[in-house]
């Protein structure tokens, strides 16, 4: 008769069956706590005479306007339309912000190795005077700024196509029927110059050669990309009415939408220039020094050799002043703008549905957080260096 050599590990002694009974067991706490919270809240509502906790009083009519929304609303809609104008409004302010914070970073951080002394000293100085500076003073300031503006008939204007005045920032803006079709098209080139760009390096930094075709099709790109700009996208202009008393067409910014969309700009810029800077300083002086040897001017050695190993620790932080600027928005009620929280505060003042309404708002901005965080992981995979 043979005997197993190898027995079975008895099940209390199984450092496997503890890790799983370890995560149910936090998992039925979690739930127990979160059906002793919603009983209590229920049974004090009913003993008060309170409103039962639900939300169909998205369903009853809002009854308060907003200074501005993307899509259309009137008082006499439900909740849950206004907080979904807040929403937009919000995701309006965050993705501008994302995109323009991360160029003036990027460049705030790129000018601490430029040789201009002046460049140098301007970047230092926005840094060190916006970091040690509240966000809500900032908001406060520009809001304050952006109020000097001259009056309607008093309206400043630049190349006859820029328009400012109390009632707001007037721009030119892509219209007609096309408009879609071209930016896809420019996002299809866009996409296509990334990996030709991509090829072209890789040939330069592996083969040393110039990449000279690869070049020649990046400049035809961005050429044809110009014309549909410039042309194809049929720009309209703001145009006067009365005597200048009134603008239309084009797009109009409010005062409060710039406000708060120049503030977190600012304020989020000069952090990510901080990072950038500590993220090309940790790339080693021999890979500058190794590009340079090989001939290639300061602007090359930037973008070719040091920059693309700098992301590899700039991204993570990055990430957190994304998610900083996402939560940072909240605080267009001091300038009030209508984004999601103005609007909920407004809403849960008006229906009492508190706990209701701040669940929708957390809800909203850990859905938010999460789409960032999940992108920004994504990209500091891309950008890692991978073992062969």
């Amino acid at each position: 008769m043979t005997t197993n050599s190898t027995s079975k590990i008895p099940l209390l002694r199984d450092d496997r069956f503890w890790k799983i009974a370890f995560q149910v067991i936090i998992l039925i706490a979690v739930i127990s706590l979160f059906t002793l919270l919603g009983t209590n809240l229920t049974r004090n509502l009913q003993q008060t005479g309170g409103t039962l906790f639900d939300f169909d009083f998205l369903d009853s009519t809002a009854g308060f306007g907003i200074g501005e929304s993307i899509i259309p609303y009137q008082p006499t809609d439900d909740y849950s339309r206004v907080l979904l104008a807040g929403l937009l409004n919000s995701l309006r302010v965050m993705i501008l912000g994302i995109i323009l914070t991360t160029i003036l970073g990027v460049l705030a951080g790129v000018v601490y190795f430029s040789d201009n002394w002046l460049l140098r000293q301007i970047t230092v100085s926005y840094v060190e005077v916006v970091r040690n500076t509240p966000l809500l003073l900032q908001l406060v300031f520009w809001y304050g700024l952006f109020l000097q503006l001259p009056t309607i008939e008093n309206t400043a204007k630049f190349l006859n196509a820029i328009y400012l005045n109390k009632r707001g920032v007037f721009l030119p803006w892509p219209s007609g029927n096309l408009v879609w079709f071209w930016l896809g098209v420019l996002l299809v080139m866009a996409i296509a110059s990334t990996f030709i760009w991509r090829s072209r390096t890789k040939i330069m930094v592996e083969q040393g050669k110039s990449g000279q075709p690869q070049l020649i099709v990046l400049w035809i790109l961005a050429i044809l990309a110009g014309l549909i700009i410039i042309f194809a996208l049929g720009w309209e202009r703001p145009i006067p009415l009365e005597n200048g008393r009134m603008i239309e067409g084009g797009l109009r910014m409010t005062i409060e939408f710039t406000t708060l969309l120049v503030g977190l700009v600012v304020y989020t810029g000069a952090y990510i220039a901080e990072i950038v800077r500590s993220g090309i300083q940790s790339v080693p002086k021999g890979q500058w020094e190794a590009a340079r040897s090989l001939g290639l001017k300061p602007g090359l050695v930037m973008r070719l050799v040091v920059f693309p190993q700098a992301l590899r620790v700039i991204i993570p932080p990055l990430n957190s002043q994304y998610l900083n600027l996402a939560k940072n928005s909240s605080l267009a009620i001091a300038v009030a703008y209508p984004d999601i929280y103005n609007v909920a505060n407004t809403t849960f003042n008006q229906s009492g549905r508190v706990v209701e309404v701040m669940l929708i708002i957390m809800a909203t901005y850990l859905s938010i957080n999460l789409v960032i965080s999940v992108t920004m992981n994504g990209l500091n995979k891309a950008v890692q260096l991978r073992e062969r």
